[in-house]
């Protein structure tokens, strides 16, 4: 494969540039029977993923076989520093794809001092949600897009005084002049075979040097697990190749297109004939509750999604919701062969790029399977909010 341009060097980090072959000389050395974990969970912005490893004498089987950890909560907005301890709970592991095996990558719950979990740990009452709806066999799968920019903040490969050619050729497209930081999308795709992560696809999206990869079907809980430890590995390769990726839903202002995280929904009922009667059903409450939606679809409440959500740019207006086949330019797309063969899934295009998947999957489960209309108030009780 090609190197990085050298016209881009300025924009890409020093570290990027260390020597590798010399890198390679210690990585190759055995390592006895101890193993590296490397611990990795969200901290207290509701994006960012912080990690650190320790050594284990053996290799890890199960996930029991990893103990809980702690950090320090004041240095990721997570605790102030008068009780800053938290917990890292492992909850679930994956091979290493850096170190290689037998070292592992292990996703973590955060919990404060009291054990009660942090803010930003929405995965605890996603997995309470899921639970409940287990006999549907819920599968999700996301599409998550990102754009990769050099350290500067710039758009990689982008000239750096002006802009490139308007979006057309970009998307699936090959060629120097098209397909801008093609290495690190193979690179990450390999990792996450290596790792264990399901991943499913990859393509270029439509504006330039931005790309997107799809992970699932993943059932219930295990999407958002698969889809934050498929980031993790994202901005790790990207920081070997000394670039950014960015999640912003909408990175560059003017005539470009956002990134978002556009997230297909099926059931057992779905996916069995006759089952778009049970899609159109789904799509019915969630037109009820397209403002709550909106609220956990960014962490921001919708304010990064205001800047998205346009009606442009193949997106539907954040105001109103709308549904169709085949139909990029609504809140929910129905895939034309599941519209003629009357059964499958159905696309919500709403959730943005930096998007938590335990918030949005919790609340498509929530909200298709869960909630209704005069439902008593002692039942909802038992359901974790929105």
């Amino acid at each position: 494969m090609a190197s990085l341009p050298q016209a881009n060097m300025a924009s890409v980090s020093l570290s990027s540039r260390l020597n590798k072959a010399v890198r390679q000389q210690y990585m190759s050395l055995p390592q006895g029977e101890r193993v590296q974990v490397t611990y990795i969970w969200i901290d207290g912005s509701g994006e960012g993923l912080r990690n650190k490893t320790r050594t284990l004498d053996v290799e890890p089987q199960t996930i029991d076989d990893i103990p809980e950890w702690n950090f320090d909560g004041s240095s990721t907005y997570q605790a102030e520093g008068s009780n800053s301890d938290m917990y890292l709970v492992p909850v679930r592991m994956f091979r290493d794809p850096f170190t290689q095996d037998p070292n592992k990558l292990v996703l973590c719950e955060v919990l404060k001092y009291n054990r009660l979990p942090a803010e930003t740990n929405h995965r605890m009452n996603c997995n309470k949600v899921m639970e409940q709806v287990k006999e549907h066999i819920i599968w999700f799968g996301i599409e998550q897009e990102y754009t990769l920019l050099g350290i500067d903040g710039h758009p990689y490969s982008w000239p750096t005084n002006g802009f490139p050619a308007p979006q057309g050729p970009y998307y699936c497209g090959v060629g120097a002049d098209k397909a801008f930081g093609r290495d690190i999308v193979e690179c990450h795709y390999k990792a996450c075979l290596y790792a264990g992560v399901n991943i499913y696809g990859s393509n270029a999206e439509v504006m330039p040097s931005q790309w997107e990869y799809q992970v699932g079907p993943c059932e219930g809980i295990e999407m958002g697990d698969h889809l934050w430890v498929s980031r993790f590995l994202l901005h790790r390769v990207c920081e070997d190749f000394g670039v950014v990726a960015t999640l912003d839903p909408k990175p560059m202002t003017g005539n470009w297109n956002g990134a978002g995280c556009h997230t297909n929904v099926s059931t057992k009922q779905m996916r069995e004939e006759g089952g778009l009667e049970f899609i159109e059903q789904a799509i019915e409450k969630l037109s009820k509750r397209h403002k709550e939606h909106i609220q956990v679809y960014d962490p921001r409440g919708g304010k990064d999604n205001m800047r998205r959500l346009s009606g442009h740019h193949e997106t539907s207006s954040i105001h109103d919701f709308s549904a169709g086949v085949a139909n990029r330019g609504a809140s929910i797309r129905i895939p034309r062969p599941v519209g003629q063969e009357k059964k499958g899934y159905f696309e919500d295009r709403r959730p943005s790029a930096n998007c938590d998947p335990y918030a949005v999957t919790k609340a498509i489960a929530y909200t298709c399977l869960l909630h209704s209309e005069d439902m008593e108030e002692s039942e909802e009780e038992n359901i974790p909010a929105m």
